[in-house]
């Protein structure tokens, strides 16, 4: 009924995924939207909120519940963004760098685990796929 609905089966393959992804980042104690963030945090210290919504292809107000989660977990702190004093940068605590390769290498794992059930070849053409389909409705 639905083979040909895109919305249908990228919610069903989302919610599929989503189950992996929640069991890698549990023992971290943060939810999957917040470990992606955290690690783009810790790849790239400084950004401002902004443009972790943008990188993330999320609102900025759901960008700013994720940091501020983050932060009472004490992974994030703000920062006065030195170009601008209206602004804020977003940068890793010692904390975050302290689960920084294992959260990594957790996120590794989901990654070999599912191009393992899929197939590589397959998993790499879906993501380019999906990203193509993202960036030409934007």
């Amino acid at each position: 009924m639905f083979d040909h609905c895109l919305y249908f089966n990228t919610t069903a393959l989302a919610r599929v995924v989503e189950k992996e992804w929640t069991a890698a980042f549990k023992p971290f104690g943060v939810t999957p939207s917040q470990g992606f963030l955290l690690r783009l945090a810790l790849a790239r210290p400084g950004l401002s909120q902004y443009e972790m919504a943008d990188e993330l292809t999320i609102s900025r107000p759901t960008a700013t519940r994720l940091i501020d989660g983050l932060q009472a977990l004490g992974l994030l702190e703000r920062r006065e963004a030195e170009h601008d004093g209206r602004h804020w940068s977003v940068h890793p605590t010692r904390k975050a760098r302290e689960i920084e390769e294992a959260i990594n290498a957790a996120s590794g794992a989901v990654t070999r685990r599912i191009q393992q059930r899929v197939g590589r070849e397959n998993f790499q053409d879906t993501v380019g796929k999906v990203r193509a389909v993202c960036s030409a409705l934007k």
